[in-house]
């Protein structure tokens, strides 16, 4: 693996009081000065009469010297180990002076965690994490030294912070997932721990380049304008702060966790037993550095009693219409299947070939069906009207994808030819549209679209003298591919060039297995 990437991290998963992952878990809340903090349950409505109940309580841990440092991720089962062995030492770790707590808004978090333990008998829950700091916090000040004190804060997800500091997009595709279903799969483990372990990583690069750095942001000048569109990532290397971290691919960063956590979803960790004896007693930060970062950049969070309760919507509800006695609800539920003619349709004067408009909620599905063969279409727009989807729908002749109900109040789009994705994965929504529109898929198809713009390929294939041609002042050849007897092909319309090599051969694998076209 590239030298660059860090060190692998360990993932145990916690289900049972007697497990020696239970046994590394206590002795690494005491032992670790630093932490990251994040939580899933499984999703509900806005508002509702009572908290849900967290599955899943992660706690990313950094001990050992700066030579060498530990970092481990848990996943606490919460729907599986008795709570009562867990809250004291969750509740010593939350309010300890001496460990900061890292999150990403984590205060519904904690209210959610609170309530969970409360109604489980472990009364009282957690009211307080002191001392602490949001991720969302440290990037702000990041942004603030690059674009100046006056500079509006920003509100970014999780996912874009960590694209410009750590380098890599966190997936947030199973965030809606059902976290309370057991056995967690592969997918919801590696989701989970990345979740948490990249608090951790985000703070290390704060640490290094800003806390102790001389006060990096106080003292260094103000950049200059031609540099006020570098993102963070660059902004580091223009000042010569090269960090591991900085490196890390999201896929090179999958291959470390599933790595760790074995074929098999839920396998409990066989090294925790050998990982407590080798455990360091010294921490990643020292002391004096901890205190000057707390002191400074430190915050809390306390929950009031309004916390604890949970909020009902102050709007009135509105009065359900009817049609001839038959309300609105029930009159459009029938529109949550597909029914009738697809626009394509010869009969209605459709060339025959499917075509799909998939909205911004089903964007990652559009690159599915585009990898299937299939012609998907996204919005012109990032957030476009709902007329403007309809319209655009029409014109291309194209069933309209989407997850927002709110579309299906509207019976002027029931001629226009929708379609509600049930699904939440990406690879259950292509088997949804498969199957509900009886798409044809063969391996011919595969990976015959431009995944990138939608367009299809040019017919005849490039050689690698054309395509070095092609790609002058457009796009990079990695040097390894000039030596290997390759063909590559250009999209007709964004002429973004593609070879066969591994990433191909892994895709064209996946789709054979999504598919089933192998049976």
């Amino acid at each position: 693996m590239d030298s660059q990437i860090q060190k692998p991290f360990k993932v145990y998963l916690v289900s049972s009081p007697e497990s020696p992952e239970f046994t590394l878990l206590t002795r690494s809340l005491t032992q670790s000065s630093l932490v990251g903090l994040d939580a899933e349950w499984k999703p509900v409505r806005t508002y509702q009469s009572s908290f849900p109940d967290v599955s899943l309580l992660q706690i990313a841990c950094q001990l050992g010297g700066d030579s060498e440092p530990v970092s481990a991720v848990f996943l606490l089962d919460l729907l599986s180990i008795p709570l009562s062995s867990l809250w004291k030492p969750l509740r010593e770790m939350l309010e300890s002076p001496e460990t900061l707590k890292l999150g990403f808004r984590f205060k519904q978090d904690l209210i959610y965690l609170s309530s969970t333990f409360c109604s489980h008998g472990c009364d009282p829950g957690f009211d307080k994490v002191e001392p602490y700091l949001d991720i969302t916090s440290l990037y702000n000040l990041l942004y603030l030294k690059k674009h100046g004190r006056n500079a509006p804060k920003q509100t970014k997800s999780l996912s874009n912070i960590c694209m410009e500091v750590l380098g890599f997009p966190l997936s947030k595709e199973l965030q809606c997932s059902d976290w309370s279903c057991r056995p967690l799969t592969e997918e919801q483990i590696t989701y989970a721990a990345m979740d948490a372990h990249c608090l951790v990583e985000i703070f290390n690069v704060f640490n290094s380049k800003v806390a102790n750095t001389g006060d990096f942001l106080l003292k260094t000048t103000t950049l200059s304008n031609t540099m006020e569109n570098v993102g963070l990532k660059e902004l580091f290397a223009k000042h010569d702060l090269n960090d591991n971290a900085l490196g890390m691919q999201f896929c090179e960063a999958l291959s470390i966790v599933r790595s760790t956590i074995g074929s098999a979803a839920g396998q409990v960790i066989p090294s925790a037993e050998r990982t407590i004896q080798r455990l360091p007693c010294s921490v990643n930060v020292p002391s004096d550095e901890f205190s000057k970062i707390v002191k400074k950049y430190g915050d809390r969070i306390l929950l009031k009693e309004s916390d604890r309760r949970p909020k009902t919507s102050k709007k009135k509800a509105k009065k359900r219409s009817s049609t001839n006695g038959i309300s609105n609800v029930k009159h459009l539920e029938k529109f949550d299947d597909w029914q009738g003619i697809p626009p394509w349709d010869p009969s209605v004067g459709g060339d025959g070939y499917p075509k799909f408009l998939c909205d911004v909620m089903v964007e990652g599905l559009a690159k599915h069906l585009r990898c299937v063969g299939m012609d998907a279409a996204i919005p012109y727009s990032r957030k476009p009207e709902q007329r403007e989807l309809i319209e655009q729908a029409r014109r291309e002749k194209r069933v309209l994808l989407t997850r927002d109900a709110k579309l299906l109040r509207y019976e002027y789009l029931i001629n226009n030819q929708i379609y509600k994705v049930k699904s939440l994965l990406k690879n259950e929504q292509l088997l949804e549209v498969i199957e509900a529109f009886q798409l044809k898929i063969s391996e011919d198809q595969l990976m015959s679209r431009c995944t990138k713009c939608n367009g299809r390929f040019i017919q005849k294939p490039l050689s690698t003298e054309e395509a070095i041609e092609a790609a002058k002042g457009f796009q990079k050849i990695p040097n390894f591919l000039f030596n290997k007897n390759i063909e590559f092909w250009q999209c007709m319309d964004c002429h973004q060039l593609y070879w066969e090599g591994t990433q191909y051969h892994n895709a064209i694998q996946k789709f054979i297995d999504v598919c089933k076209l192998s049976d």
